[in-house]
Formats: C-alpha cells, structure tokens, sequence
C-alpha cells in the first residue's frame, strides 16, 4: 500500500475515532470540478470489529463510508450506516447543535460563516447549511448536511460545492431591475401541460423557465447550464439520413470504475473529462450516432437533434431531443454512449417508456387564452432574487439576478395558480 494512502486512512481512524473498527475496503476516484480542475478522493469501508460475517452486498449498521480528498484531507462525506456510531472520542457536537457545528465548519473546511455559508434548514439533529457569497445564494449551489443522533456524535456528513472565496469574484454592483427587462420576461413564458397523476390528466399551464441575469452586459444563462462538466461541449445538430441500416444494434458494457493510481492522485494528473472535445471528435461522435439511429430508430430521420456532448469515465455522452417539442413538461430525450477510443456507440438509454405514463392522461381542453392575456397576468408576479452566478468561460462568480415567478395562468380558465400546487 502506497505509504501516503496509509497515513490518509490513520488521519481517518483518528479524526472519526474508529477504534473498534477495520479498514473493510477502499478505492481511489477522482471528480472534476466546475473549474475544470481534477479531485482526487480516497473512498474507504469502514466496519465495526464485532461484525464478523457480512453476506455479501450487505453492510452492517453502524459501519461507517468515508471520503476524503487525497490531497486537501478535507472530509467529502461520512455516513455511519442506519445513523447507528460505535465511534469512540471521534466527532461529536455539543448544545446548541448550531453553534458548535459553525465552529466546526469554519476549521474543517477552511471557510467563513455569513459569507461562504449559512443556516438553511434546523431539524433536530439534523441541519443543512448552504453556500453562499456575502449572505447571496450562489449558482451552482452548495450545501453542507450534518447528522447527528442524541448525544451529539456524528452519523452523517455531506459536503457539496465549491464555497468560493472573494478572490474568485467579479462584483460590479446589483443594477438589475424586474421592471425594466419586460421582453426577457415575455421570453420566459411558456406554454407547458402539467401532468396531475392523482387527477389522472394534463394541465396546460402558462408557466416561467427560471433563467439568471448577468447585468454587465445584460447577458442570461439557462437554468440547465449547471451541469458541472467541464467539457460540456454544445452541438445542436439535426440528424438525418436517406436509408436506414439494415444489421441489429448490439449493445456493449459500459464500465463505470476506473483504475486509478496512488501515482496519479497524489500528481494531481488531469482526467480526460478536463479535456474539452475536439471539432474531429464531435464530427466522430455524430457519425456514430446517426449510424446508431439509422439501426434503431430507421423511420426517424430528421426527429433527433444532437444538443451536447460530454466526457465521463472513458465514454462521451451524447445528449438527444426531439427535434419537434411539445408542450410536455417532459420532453422525449436519448442519452447515447459512446467509447472515446473507437467512437463505438456501447449502449443508450430512451425515456420513452417513462413518458407513456404521460400519453395515459386526460388531454388537456382547448386553449382559450392567449400568451399577450397570460403575460398581462403574469408581468407583475415576476421575482429578480440577487445571486452570484459562476461563468465558466470568464471562470469568476458575477453578480446578477434568479428570474422566476411562483404562479402560472391556466391556459383553459386563464386562472391564476400557484406553482408549488402543481408538484
């Protein structure tokens, strides 16, 4: 064993007090990051010494999954198995629980409370802290989750997000009014139906795609713009083809583990997910999946539109729509995987079956009301929330707003109604 993954598994044996426990497993992995930069955690199974024989893929409770970060040693996550802790002078909270876990966080984690985080949720023994920058929610969020159980020693710890500090922030001033952007609210508004299980129908709804607003220059980025992949590469191409081919598809196995090296961790070796994809490799990739559609979906020239392409473990994955939307607030998606080395397509997955739920629905009425009438109920109900929003391509947090409104207009009754009644 590599001498540095030793001493990172006594840092966890001594941080968590793991005493009357055994080192059951552990792996190294490895994550990038929004700033396109290589994590690298050592993953470790930790169970309790009186557990002597464990069935497979069972895990007793009590035991305990450690993450760690290689190189930092800062705690990625910690779970202790049913909330059930045979820990011995490990971490533990006293009264009030807040208080104490705030103190806690600040050491841990090398951030400041009130201006990197703050007290979202207090439940108990339970609290969810959130990222935040100055007392501002930040996009993408991050949040940290504490558990402990009655006597105040720790059973769950998750840590998400980058809790950015002031240096990593461009901060020209709020001048963002909700008043003053009427076309990009007209833009928002979309026609949508809403499928109500319990009612057994669908409800045309005129409702707002939540959107950020940078304010220098007056810029947007979409809500789903935060998928934290690095080499997220846009393509927005429509496939289609003259004949179809005419030999089965046979699906491959796609691996998710990856072999990584002591070596590696500790050099901080970039993953080829930090990479961005090349123009001759998104030339590739879209051969291979009009070739793959050619196979499955013969009759469907013309219906799929390649959106994105992204790295993951070896693979790219491609992301498809319909060409055509509808108003479904799901729409139909393929998420097509393909080998990075030969350009194979290995495997896919089609939400089509998920959607047949949808066409078992009630079809909404007629739509009696317009967008202009929607809008004119809608204009005022608009909320511009200040927030700092990460910008991948000048890589800073900027200043701006979250555009969103709690009510849609029902397109039939062109009722007003409150969004969260929909969920």
């Amino acid at each position: 064993m590599h001498q540095r993954i030793k001493e990172i598994i006594q840092f966890t044996n001594d941080k968590f007090g793991l005493e009357d426990y055994y080192l059951q497993s552990h792996s190294l992995n490895r994550h990038v990051n929004i700033f396109n930069e290589t994590e690298y955690t050592l993953c470790m199974e930790w169970f309790p010494q009186h557990t002597t024989i464990v069935e497979e893929g069972n895990t007793p409770d009590g035991a305990a999954m450690i993450e760690i970060d290689v190189n930092s040693h800062k705690i990625k996550s910690a779970t202790f198995v049913n909330g059930k802790t045979y820990a011995k002078d490990g971490i533990a909270f006293t009264k009030p629980y807040v208080s104490d876990m705030i103190i806690w966080i600040e050491k841990e984690q090398g951030i400041t409370y009130g201006t990197q985080f703050e007290t979202c949720k207090e439940e108990r023994e339970v609290i969810l802290f959130t990222e935040c920058l100055k007392g501002l929610a930040v996009y993408p969020p991050g949040s940290i989750e504490i558990k402990c159980d009655g006597e105040g020693k720790l059973t769950s710890l998750t840590v998400q997000g980058h809790f950015p500090s002031m240096e990593q922030v461009m901060d020209e001033g709020y001048k963002l009014e909700v008043e003053k952007i009427p076309q990009l609210k007209w833009e928002q508004i979309k026609l949508m139906d809403f499928p109500l299980s319990d009612q057994k129908r669908l409800v045309p709804i005129y409702a707002v795609e939540e959107i950020y607003v940078m304010n220098s220059p007056l810029r947007t980025i979409a809500h789903d713009f935060f998928i934290e992949i690095s080499s997220y590469t846009e393509i927005n191409q429509i496939l289609e083809w003259e004949e179809p081919i005419h030999r089965p598809y046979e699906h491959g196995v796609v691996s998710w583990i990856e072999e990584i090296t002591p070596e590696q961790a500790f050099a901080r070796e970039a993953a080829p997910e930090s990479y961005p994809i090349t123009k001759a490799e998104q030339d590739q990739c879209v051969i291979a999946i009009r070739d793959f559609l050619r196979k499955v979906y013969p009759k469907e020239s013309g219906t799929w539109k390649v959106n994105s392409l992204f790295r993951d473990k070896g693979y790219i994955h491609a992301l498809l729509q319909a060409n055509k939307p509808t108003n479904h607030l799901f729409e139909r998606k393929l998420k097509v995987i393909i080998l990075a080395e030969s350009f194979e397509v290995v495997n896919y997955i089609d939400n089509k079956l998920l959607l047949e739920r949808q066409t078992s629905l009630q079809l909404p009425g007629k739509i009696t009301v317009a967008k202009e009438e929607a809008y004119e109920k809608l204009k005022d109900q608009f909320v511009l929330k200040p927030c700092y929003v990460y910008d991948k391509g000048q890589k800073k947090y900027f200043l701006g707003g979250k555009l969103d409104c709690y009510y849609g207009v029902h397109a039939v009754t062109g009722e007003l109604v409150a969004m969260d009644d929909l969920k």
